[in-house]
């Protein structure tokens, strides 16, 4: 490794650990399916800068006197520089480049019964494009809410039976990665919300069965999917720890558990680097 490498390296640790201590901000991972902890400047006049991801807004937040901009990484995101552009009023719009670091995610074999959820049926694929829409336009929206605090509470306590960015093969068949983590646990166990927000859907969908999901500000979204009951209805506000449901095995499941996810700017991110404890 050569020198300008290592002090990039130290100085990228650097920043997440200042981050950490700080705002309690999410572990900087700037992988893809990661999240990117970018130092964007300091805060003064009140004023909060603007920053965009390619075409999505992201988070920013203050941490000491300084701003920080929590981006998420989406999965397809090639590996290499990548940047956000900063815009503060009065001023010139600056670009400020960070790296995206390769990343190898394990593959997930499944076997599933029912074999319409492998292959549904022509009036079963109308219900899940109908169900897509709903589910995306909540998992991009945006909300201006300040955010001080974007750690999570582990939702349901249990081993996490798989991980985020599986690639998954359903029946030998590819299917998308996993956009979340499987969390194990018996039917009715309570499942709580990991942060405070606004509750914007419930229903019962075909793949994720009873839903929940909850937005947080400034298009940090979570999604609690397979839940047997749910205790919560849209537009409803939670804080964190509130119980909203509890642990199921509705949808596409081989057994109970929850499936929790974790959406930034648009795109699904590992839910393990909010979490207070690994």
């Amino acid at each position: 490794m050569n020198m300008q490498i290592a002090t990039r390296i130290g100085l990228a640790s650097l920043l997440w650990l200042v981050a950490v201590e700080v705002a309690a901000l999410p572990a900087h991972s700037p992988r893809p399916g990661g999240v990117a902890v970018i130092e964007i400047g300091a805060v003064r006049n009140g004023v909060t800068p603007r920053v965009q991801f390619g075409e999505t807004r992201a988070l920013v937040t203050a941490g000491g006197d300084r701003w920080f901009a929590v981006v998420g990484i989406p999965l397809e995101q090639s590996v290499g520089e990548a940047a956000v552009t900063i815009s503060i009023p009065g001023e010139p719009d600056r670009r400020k480049d960070f790296e995206v670091v390769a990343h190898n995610y394990r593959e997930q074999r499944i076997t599933v019964e029912n074999r319409s959820y492998v292959n549904p049926e022509p009036a079963q694929l109308e219900r899940i494009a109908n169900e897509r829409k709903v589910i995306d336009a909540a998992l991009i929206n945006w909300r201006d809410q300040a955010l001080a605090d974007i750690a999570f509470v582990v939702p349901v306590d249990g081993p996490r039976s798989s991980s985020f960015g599986l690639r998954r093969f359903f029946n030998e068949q590819p299917r998308s990665p996993h956009k979340g983590m499987d969390i194990a646990a018996d039917t009715g166990t309570p499942v709580v919300a990991a942060a405070a927000g606004t509750v914007t859907v419930t229903g019962d969908f075909f793949f994720n069965g009873q839903t929940v999901i909850i937005d947080h500000g400034q298009g940090l979204v979570t999604m609690y999917c397979h839940l047997d009951r749910i205790d919560v209805e849209p537009g409803q506000t939670v804080t964190a720890a509130a119980d909203i449901g509890a642990v199921g095995a509705t949808g596409r499941v081989t057994g109970p558990h929850l499936h929790f996810g974790s959406y930034l700017n648009g795109t699904a991110v590992d839910p393990a680097l909010f979490l207070h404890s690994p």
